[in-house]
């Protein structure tokens, strides 16, 4: 991502104004600087919390830092934070495609929508983690808080590859069983898994997610522009099919394309995770802003 300008400062701005919603999630441990309707209507101190990096230094209560050693921040009734997990699919199927227009490529527009939704929270004051799932396990930053952070994550961002196949159910328990504090959790990924997401899905309601799916294709596995006599090879298994491709198979993907994300949206319903199918032609930012908003994930 480092060869292309993340945000400018009129997203940052249009960003600095959305919030995360969490009507299914419980209350948070702590308190922050989570803004609400109600933000500004209350001053009656509360409580305290450690400081943070990335919290406004002019928050801190000295008096506590003189008396026991260490820095507290002040907070008002009306302040409460979220946990926000954003997931990514580290999988080999996600490095798509790998020639023509860089703008559509899954991994980087995974990345893009990521920062944005990291950013997000981060200025709302809440804790974010953001994680990659990979074959070789877990990759994380944070948790943090405070929108100095955000160099911090693009860099580490930029640092991420895909890596071979993904199990995706698998990954998901792993990482429901190492979150303790519930919070509003949104994966990315083009859902390319032989087994299906629901096992997934449940674990992390389990431990009080609330749950979102990005679902990502790139524009050429929407809409297939090939032909004649072919070899298919699984960029992450390497198994390879020989195929025939004439306006019938083309149609036939068709069909199945739409039957397949008809179910997924079906099972997301039927558990309440909200869902968005999104191409990546796409603008990301139009997805954090509409597409987010209109499921409920943000306001």
């Amino acid at each position: 991502m480092s060869d292309e300008r993340l945000f400018d400062e009129r997203t940052l701005r249009k960003l600095e104004q959305v919030i995360l919603v969490a009507d299914k999630v419980r209350a948070g441990a702590i308190k922050g600087e989570r803004r609400s309707a109600k933000r500004g209507t209350s001053i009656e101190f509360a409580d305290y919390r450690n400081y943070t990096r990335g919290d406004d230094p002019r928050r801190v209560d000295w008096n506590i830092y003189a008396r026991l050693g260490r820095l507290a921040v002040k907070l008002r009734e009306d302040e409460e934070d979220l946990a926000a997990y954003v997931l990514l699919d580290g999988s080999a199927s996600m490095d798509w495609p790998r020639s023509g227009e860089r703008a559509y490529h899954k991994f980087l527009y995974a990345r893009r929508v990521a920062a944005g939704l990291a950013y997000i929270a981060l200025s709302g004051g809440d804790q974010v983690t953001v994680s990659a799932l990979r074959e070789d396990g877990l990759q994380r930053w944070g948790p943090a808080r405070g929108r100095g952070r955000l160099l911090e994550l693009l860099g580490w961002l930029e640092r991420l590859h895909t890596r071979g196949a993904l199990k995706l159910n698998a990954a998901l328990e792993h990482f429901a069983r190492r979150t303790v504090r519930p919070g509003v959790c949104v994966l990315i990924s083009d859902l390319f898994t032989p087994e299906g997401i629901e096992g997934g899905l449940r674990a992390l309601q389990a431990r009080g997610h609330q749950v979102a799916l990005l679902h990502l294709l790139s524009p050429d596995e929407v809409a297939p522009s090939l032909g004649g006599d072919l070899r298919l090879v699984d960029v992450e298994t390497g198994a390879s099919q020989d195929v025939t491709v004439d306006a019938e198979t083309l149609a036939r993907y068709a069909e199945r394309l739409a039957a397949w994300q008809a179910a997924i949206r079906a099972l997301c319903v039927r558990r309440g995770v909200r869902y968005v199918a999104v191409e990546t032609r796409t603008p990301w930012e139009q997805v954090l802003l509409a597409e987010l908003r209109r499921v409920g994930v943000v306001r």
